[in-house]
């Protein structure tokens, strides 16, 4: 902490975040010990590359740096902070005082933001790559889900009104397309993420140039040695004193996105709790409500919509912060990227995690699906009937008539007796359809009223799924846990 006290336990705000939701690798990315650790190396990989091109930097300085990477004194830290109010110069005096033969060469050259900004791409280099096989295996478990449900027929509903069948695995393969959408979106803002590189004060690299005595080409190996020292392929050519804020808007907004994805999916599945067709997972002992003992509320699913729409919100962040950096840098993006790099990612894994619980334990009732079905189906099949009369003889415009006055009855009964939809009961006892008595059930049969939805699903699942989840194949028997 900046004032070097403990603001950890229960007489301090924590947040949620950390302390209830996100993973313990997610946290640690985000921790101060990893952020400082990088720091350390940043300044270790610099004082290597800019030994290997020609400073005088002895190989003892080297080693007492890189002996001391994990020596972190938090506390001294803490206490250079509140003197000298700049957090980055706090540890150049920490990590000099643990180091004093290597003290005059610590961040040699480099302004705060070679160690700031660098450790940001970093981190979130390094989040993208835990959340990416957290997306895989919901995606993963959702199409096995899928596949296995591709021929159950279910009631389609447009504006949450009744509307043509699909199928169970139909539709959640609407969700695994949302979601593997959003997968690839990670994964390119990921791989074109840049290194900010050794840019110095303004991005002008002067400093450089002058430790260097005007050799330009020493100053472009520097900058590529310490970009492939920290594991990128490519650096920032153009920067002003930082990377372009631009890039935590890129990487603030795929992850809205996910948000959004994951909002529309868990609002499908309390809506269809509702319905009781479906239930997300619900443990042994677990409590659904305080006062009524007999609810199985959707918490599970309530939780990653509400997180998720604070996700979605946190884009708002970098937008405003990128269009008020004036000139070369402005430090009141300082604050704020402290919160939100750091809650969108932790937010993004918790709802990830949470929704590889669910996925992995959905629980469908296929007679109360049938039940819906057999309400609204009299009515969908009423077209089929028509034509199979025409075949059979009849004349179009009287079998629409007679169709017409049975349903409006048959709807009567439904919507102001609680009744049952006895359409068909109707039709039966009315020698008019004698004809085709034989083939309702056949003109009845639910299967046949869900298109090619079944051979929807096997496709898309060879031709777009699969494909994206096979370099992740080794980490797919992972299982959610949640940490509350």
């Amino acid at each position: 902490m900046a004032a070097g006290d403990d603001r950890g336990g229960h007489d301090s705000y924590r947040s949620p975040l950390a302390s209830r939701y996100a993973s313990p690798e997610m946290c640690f990315v985000f921790s101060d010990r990893y952020k400082f650790r990088t720091w350390r190396q940043l300044w270790l990989w610099l004082a290597e590359a800019e030994q290997t091109l020609g400073l005088p930097i002895t190989d003892e300085q080297i080693q007492e740096m890189r002996s001391n990477l994990d020596n972190i004194d938090f506390k001294m830290a803490a206490e250079q902070e509140k003197r000298l109010r700049h957090d980055v110069m706090a540890h150049v005096h920490t990590f000099a005082h643990c180091c004093p033969k290597a003290a005059g060469i610590v961040h040699l050259g480099a302004t705060s933001c070679y160690v700031g900004d660098n450790t940001d791409l970093i981190i979130l280099r390094n989040a993208f790559d835990l959340l990416l096989p957290k997306l895989a295996r919901v995606v993963s478990r959702l199409a096995d889900f899928a596949k296995e449900r591709a021929d159950l027929p279910t009631l389609g509903f447009t504006h949450f009104q009744p509307a043509q069948l699909t199928t169970v695995g139909k539709r959640c393969c609407l969700w695994i397309q949302d979601l593997c959408m959003d997968f690839q979106n990670l994964k390119r803002v990921r791989d074109d993420l840049r290194f900010r590189g050794v840019k110095g004060t303004t991005g002008t690299q002067a400093s450089f140039l002058q430790l260097f005595e005007g050799d330009d080409q020493k100053v472009e190996q520097l900058d590529k040695m310490v970009t492939e020292k920290a594991g990128f392929k490519r650096a920032f050519i153009i920067t002003g004193q930082t990377y372009t804020r631009k890039v935590d808007i890129e990487v603030l907004s795929v992850l809205a996105s996910l948000g959004a994805s994951v909002h529309k999916i868990c609002t499908d599945i309390r809506l269809l709790a509702n319905l009781k067709e479906m239930e997300e997972p619900f443990e042994k002992q677990q409590i659904g409500s305080s006062a009524m003992p007999y609810k199985r509320n959707p918490m599970r699913s309530e939780r990653c919509c509400s997180l998720a729409r604070h996700l979605m919100t946190l884009v708002m962040d970098p937008l405003q912060t990128a269009s008020v950096q004036w000139f070369e840098r402005t430090l009141d993006d300082s604050a704020s990227r402290r919160i939100y790099l750091a809650e969108a990612f932790l937010t993004a894994d918790t709802i990830l995690n949470t929704l590889q619980n669910i996925s992995e334990g959905l629980v469908v009732y296929p007679k109360v699906i049938e039940r819906h079905i057999q309400q609204e189906l009299p009515f969908m099949a009423t077209e089929n009937i028509i034509m199979a009369m025409v075949k059979a003889g009849g004349n179009r415009q009287d079998c629409h008539e007679k169709i017409r006055v049975l349903s409006q009855q048959a709807a009567a009964v439904v919507k102001q007796e609680g009744g049952d939809n006895d359409l068909i009961k109707r039709i039966q006892a009315d020698a008019y359809f004698s004809p085709i008595h034989s083939q309702l059930d056949h003109l009845l049969d639910p299967s046949s009223f869900t298109g090619r939805a079944s051979q929807q699903v096997q496709r898309f699942l060879e031709e777009e799924v699969y494909p994206l989840l096979k370099p992740y194949e080794n980490v797919m028997k992972v299982k959610a846990e949640l940490y509350l």
